[in-house]
């Protein structure tokens, strides 16, 4: 009849009845007639393949099935300090902020919900870390951060701090709450201050590069009480550099460099400890000087090493003339040594002679070489 309207649902669809634009009923899979003859039926069919309800009419839904809410939906309803899970097929798909109320259809697809309580503390449970950042929502909805060996973690929930972490992976439920996490390193940093233009004390200019060696030993103060200690660490650096350096001659600061890094290690250490760090060591890497100055100091050390050559010079002169003079006086008391030194002459004298001739004998030569020296 033309006054019948004839519907079809399939097994993955529902149809929504509305009657003057009022809900009715559910229609499951199957084949109706409905009789309309002033046309004020409406069928919605839904495909309940996606089982999240779509409508805008969820809540009128919920009030207008009453007891019979759980024949067609699974109701999701969390309060302000839950957080919604919804599981389909098993497996987590999805996460619902709290104070979310959600219908999804049954039949096709299993549905589940569960609540997790706030109340109870933000961090997040391992399998669900690991699930919602397969599905790669797990930043929208949580805090995640991985604390390395030998480091810190340090979790703030309304700008208070609320845990101290040790090494590990952990996530934290970022509903309702400003959760915001940071990793402090443990380990040895190296600080560098370079290409620092300073006046000694006798007012000389020069440029100076340290060195330190730094390590937190105590997280939470290092991260509370300065806003960032690595650049705190920096400047006191600098200062303690500066205070040394004009309070040292620049005869002092090249003859003792050992002191200058006590001072600098003194100063600094004291500043530092109180912000849960501490300054392992400290030690001046370069000390350059102006090109006019390494002039001056090249010329006054090639001057004091000339002198130093004179003084030793003169010193083995000195040791040389003594020492013949006690062998001249030797040779004067003991003719058996004068005689051993003209043979010693004659030996060095042959030596250098290719051919010699011999009149009268070795005695003659021999007289006649002390003959020539007497």
């Amino acid at each position: 009849m033309f006054w019948n309207k004839r519907i079809v649902i399939g097994d993955g669809e529902r149809g929504l009845m509305y009657r003057n634009r009022r809900f009715e009923r559910v229609l499951t899979a199957g084949v109706y007639r409905i009789f309309d003859p002033l046309k004020r039926v409406d069928i919605v069919v839904h495909n309940i393949a996606r089982p999240e309800y779509n409508g805008s009419d969820a809540d009128a839904l919920i009030v207008a099935l009453g007891d019979k809410l759980g024949q067609t939906f699974v109701l999701a309803n969390f309060g302000m300090q839950e957080v919604g899970l919804v599981l389909k097929n098993g497996k987590l798909e999805d996460v619902l902020a709290p104070g979310t109320r959600k219908l999804y259809w049954k039949g096709l697809v299993p549905v589940e919900v569960q609540a997790v309580s706030l109340a109870d503390g933000l961090e997040m449970q391992a399998d669900v870390v690991k699930r919602l950042r397969q599905l790669g929502v797990l930043e929208k909805v949580a805090v995640s951060l991985v604390v390395p060996a030998e480091s810190a973690g340090l979790v703030f929930i309304d700008g208070k701090l609320a845990r101290l972490l040790e090494a590990g992976a952990y996530a934290f439920w970022n509903f309702q709450k400003n959760v915001s996490a940071e990793v402090i390193e443990l380990r040895v940093q190296s600080v560098e201050v370079s290409g620092q233009e300073l006046l000694t004390k006798d007012k000389v200019s020069l440029r100076v590069n340290l060195a330190a060696s730094i390590r937190v030993t105590d997280p939470v103060a290092a991260r509370t009480k300065v806003a960032k200690y690595g650049d705190y660490v920096y400047r006191e650096l600098q200062y303690g550099l500066r205070k040394a350096i004009s309070a040292k001659t620049l005869d002092e600061l090249l003859g003792d460099k050992a002191s200058l890094d006590a001072d600098i290690f003194g100063y600094v250490r004291g500043r530092v400890n109180e912000l849960g760090v501490e300054v392992l060591g400290v030690g001046v890497k370069d000390v350059i000087l102006p090109g006019e100055m390494k002039e001056i100091l090249n010329s006054v050390v090639q001057a004091s090493m000339a002198a130093q050559a004179n003084v030793i010079r003169r010193r083995e002169e000195a040791n040389a003339t003594r020492s013949l003079l006690n062998t001249a006086k030797l040779i004067e008391e003991s003719p058996v040594l004068m005689r051993l030194k003209e043979l010693e002459a004659l030996e060095k004298v042959t030596e250098k002679i290719d051919k010699l001739t011999v009149f009268g004998g070795l005695d003659g030569v021999l007289k006649q070489l002390v003959s020539l020296k007497q």
